[in-house]
């Protein structure tokens, strides 16, 4: 995976946080899975690549899948 693939600048989109340089928001990528396909997402946005998506892909699920470390009365660290 690519490092650095998401970034977040306040000046762009007030700090959402986007492909890196672009101005798409990651959040447009998942819109596009929950409601329509990732081939959609690149037609609509053929300035990002299979493999950035993939790589955005890759770390959500890594992030997703990571167990949640608890505190002593079992509320996870904040």
């Amino acid at each position: 995976m690519k490092a650095g693939i998401i970034s977040s600048d306040s000046e762009i989109l007030g700090g959402t946080p986007v492909f890196k340089g672009t101005r798409v928001p990651i959040q447009t990528l998942f819109d596009y899975i929950k409601y329509d396909s990732v081939q959609e997402f690149l037609i609509g946005f053929p300035h990002i690549s299979r493999e950035m998506v993939e790589d955005v892909l890759d770390l959500a699920a890594k992030r997703a899948t990571k167990p949640v470390k608890l505190k002593k009365n079992n509320a996870p660290v904040a």
